[in-house]
């Protein structure tokens, strides 16, 4: 029986948490917990500029709402701490001398300015960018210039070979010893670069499986090359598929607001919505387009992870966001309508009746929280705006006859229900011999302003019983 799977996700806390990340996240999540394994989280916060407490928090929250729930890492603890690189800082040196000592790493000290220079000429010899390799000056270099910091390359082999794995997703991938070059390993200040701070940091941690985005493909070659070096068995790895925004291009934060998870959150997405929205891009099972949370973690596996770009397709996740909307319990989804209301400034107590009301009043119209709330608005605030043209139609002398009848029945009502107001619409109607619409539709233009809403009874009941006669009354002035 195999061992079960420690897996991790191990963002830089330079932001929010991007939509890409918080796949990588699911789906290691997912994988853990179908198969009984160990999620942890760990950060990545070697970016000292731009790794705030406000950006580790957002990582958090994003996650929090997701309910993507890790077992191992801040807030939590676990077995290997610390969960955060800048606090692992000696024990990278400790390594870093190892390989040194060993002869598999040496300290470099050409400057920022002169491999810049190099750079520049190799570039410019090549006629193209991105084919400077480091050429091995301090490989074998003996003195140590005085006052002058030094970097830690690692050192690959100087004969000829290759580098291969097997990935869960891509198949086999092999790169030659002469594609790499001495890769720097740690920095003058001691912050070690991604390449090195990961691998040391998975090994310590057991981590027995690395999955992460496309991108990072070529970062795998170093880093196994550093697992030989230390003779440590590597774990296995899943690249995923890039997300393309809309336009096609990858999703990134400076060019698609898609990507901040927490903006879906504000614009009224459901978490449900959301993470179905995600897994989708890039996993799938057989033709399953409404994918629960249960069946995620029952069905996931990188095998079934595609190779392809997913495409942001903002009608998808609306659609996706309207089926949760209606399906899921209305007192839940109540709860989470009550603060859209209150940033409309029509605050509800969480067990007013009237939140669930709404709830199954809009959510065949209302697409996200947001628009629930909209719609929901009207019915809180004192006074309505008339269209005009609809007034106009609808609100004649002869019509507004009926709308006083309504009015004077509907307040002698001891019980302001749908059924004891529909009853009142059907008498008034049928006593003046016409259609329930002729008598409804004035009612509706009254109380809401317009010719749009929810049966008649329903709407009077969500306006409430003095707000719904103070806007009769105001209508009945007009004439």
């Amino acid at each position: 029986m195999a061992p079960a799977p420690r897996v991790r996700f191990a963002p830089s806390p330079t932001g929010y948490l991007h939509i890409g990340g918080a796949r990588t996240a699911l789906f290691n999540y997912l994988y853990a917990r179908r198969f009984g394994g160990t999620f942890i989280l760990r950060i990545e916060d070697t970016d000292q500029e731009r790794s705030t407490e406000a950006s580790l928090q957002a990582i958090l929250d994003g996650l929090k709402w997701l309910d993507i729930g890790w077992d191992e890492g801040p807030e939590k603890g676990g077995p290997y701490p610390p969960y955060f690189q800048t606090q692992r800082l000696d024990t990278y040196r400790q390594h870093t001398e190892q390989l040194i000592a060993a002869g598999k790493a040496y300290r470099c000290y050409c400057t920022p300015e002169e491999i810049k220079e190099r750079r520049a000429q190799a570039e410019k010899a090549a006629g193209v960018t991105g084919v400077y390799k480091y050429e091995g000056t301090c490989r074998n270099r003996k003195d140590i210039p005085a006052g002058r910091p030094s970097v830690v390359r690692f050192k690959m082999p100087s004969n000829e070979g290759s580098v291969s794995f097997d990935d869960l997703v891509l198949g086999k991938i092999t790169k030659e010893y002469s594609d790499l070059d001495d890769w720097v390993m740690l920095r003058a200040d001691g912050i070690p670069l991604y390449n090195f701070g990961c691998v040391i940091d998975d090994h310590l941690m057991d981590i027995t499986l690395v999955a992460r985005g496309q991108e990072h493909v070529n970062s795998t070659f170093p880093q196994l090359m550093l697992y030989q070096a230390f003779g440590w068995e590597p774990p296995r790895f899943a690249h995923l598929p890039l997300i393309l925004g809309p336009d096609r291009e990858k999703l990134s934060k400076r060019k698609h607001k898609e990507a901040d998870v927490m903006l879906h959150k504000a614009n009224g997405i459901l978490p449900e919505a959301l993470l179905n929205f995600v897994i989708r891009l890039g996993w799938s099972h057989g033709n399953d387009e409404v994918i629960s949370r249960q069946q995620m973690i029952e069905w996931f596996d990188f095998k079934d992870v595609g190779s392809t770009s997913g495409v942001w397709n903002p009608e998808k996740l609306l659609w996706l966001n309207q089926h949760y909307l209606k399906t899921l319990p209305p007192a839940d989804i109540a709860g989470r309508l009550a603060p859209f209301l209150s940033e409309k400034g029509c605050p509800l107590p969480a067990n007013d009746p009237r939140l669930e009301r709404f709830v199954m009043a809009f959510r065949e119209r209302a697409k996200t929280l947001e628009e629930m709330a909209a719609m929901a608005v009207p019915y809180l605030k004192s006074g309505v705006t008339l269209d005009e043209k609809a007034a106009a139609k609808h609100l004649t002398a002869d019509s507004l006859k009926l709308v006083r009848q309504v009015r004077d029945e509907a307040a002698a009502l001891q019980e302001w229900s749908v059924a004891a107001l529909d009853t009142v619409i059907k008498t008034v109607s049928e006593r003046a011999g016409v259609g329930m619409g002729k008598v409804a539709q004035p009612i509706r233009v009254a109380v809401t302003g317009n010719t749009v809403s929810p049966g008649i009874g329903e709407t009077l009941l969500l306006m409430g019983k003095d707000e719904a006669l103070r806007r009769l009354d105001a209508a009945l002035a007009r004439g």
